[in-house]
């Protein structure tokens, strides 16, 4: 049974984890298994999940079992075939190989003639709230909001081929949760769009929905996945993807291991006399740079002005 697109997604956190968590191949190899098995390859499939992305940077994988990259990139040939395939099928109406012909597909009825339509000529990567000729100025009564409003549409319609009404929508419906939140009302006497707390939550959603090296958060808040009252209240570490989470986990271990490492215990002078401020205030090290024969170089710094200087 081929796997919707929630389940894709899901499959696709679950290899990132996996491999960021470097867990076992053949805990990889079963999660490729299942992508290989379960996905029914499309354009579009493709591209609101960004499964194949993932799997392809699978496919150039170093210091792994040969199997993973190898699977990867066989489940990659599948699936380029596959679209391919799609893409050469006769087109709507028209006569196939065996003299029938072929069903126009139906368009959904859950969108209107003017919403199914792209901005003409615009890469879906440029999409904005200008290219798409949103007027925002009637959004809400107040000008602040509406320019919230304008930043979490341009977040969120990066890469998207939903209809501007669609990712209106969800930008009005986010800036609202934000602007209902309790602590966006305080410290602001003309209301929760000018607190500092307002501006700043909306600047992080901007900033982290709309980062290229997280695109899931976006495509999960645009699917529903995430809804506009969860986004509104995550902090920006919550937003971050598995893999950053992973590798600023990994960064906090190293600094505390760092930091337990006993460093060499600076000795402090009352003879030495620092050349700039004249104090005899100064700590030095010494370490044999030279050979063996060789005196130690001193290294000295004041403590009193900062002034470094070394000498044998």
């Amino acid at each position: 049974m081929a796997m919707d697109e929630r389940e894709v997604r899901s499959k696709g956190d679950a290899l990132q984890k996996a491999l960021s968590s470097r867990e076992t191949a053949g805990n990889v190899l079963n999660i490729l298994k299942e992508l290989q098995k379960g996905v029914k390859p499309s354009e579009d499939l493709l591209r609101k999940t960004q499964i194949g992305k993932i799997v392809n940077k699978v496919k150039g994988l170093h210091g792994v079992d040969p199997a993973i990259p190898r699977l990867a990139s066989e489940i990659i040939s599948q699936w380029r075939n596959s679209v391919n395939k799609t893409k050469q099928a006769p087109a709507s109406g028209s006569t196939t190989p065996n003299g029938t012909k072929s069903p126009a597909p139906v368009a959904p009825s859950s969108q209107s003639k003017t919403d199914s339509k792209l901005p003409t000529g615009v890469p879906l990567d440029k999409r904005s709230w200008k290219t798409d000729k949103i007027d925002k100025s009637s959004l809400t009564s107040e000008a602040g909001r509406n320019n919230s409003i304008g930043l979490l549409y341009d977040s969120l319609v990066v890469g998207s081929s939903l209809p501007p009404s669609k990712v209106l929508d969800i930008a009005r419906q986010v800036e609202l949760a934000v602007y209902n939140l309790p602590a966006a009302s305080a410290g602001s006497s003309s209301g929760p769009h000018t607190s500092d707390f307002y501006k700043e939550k909306i600047r992080s959603l901007y900033q982290n929905l709309k980062n290229k090296a997280n695109p899931d958060l976006r495509q999960r808040v645009v699917g529903g996945q995430i809804s506009p009252s969860k986004i509104a209240s995550m902090t920006h570490e919550e937003m971050k993807s598995d893999q950053q989470q992973a590798e600023d986990e990994k960064l906090k271990k190293e600094n505390l291991s760092n930091a337990m490492v006993p460093k060499d215990e600076k000795s402090i002078s009352d003879h030495l006399e620092c050349g700039r401020c004249k104090k005899k205030m100064v700590s030095f090290t010494q370490a044999q740079t030279r050979s063996a024969d060789e005196p130690m170089t001193t290294f000295c710094e004041c403590m009193n002005c900062g002034n470094r200087w070394k000498f044998s």
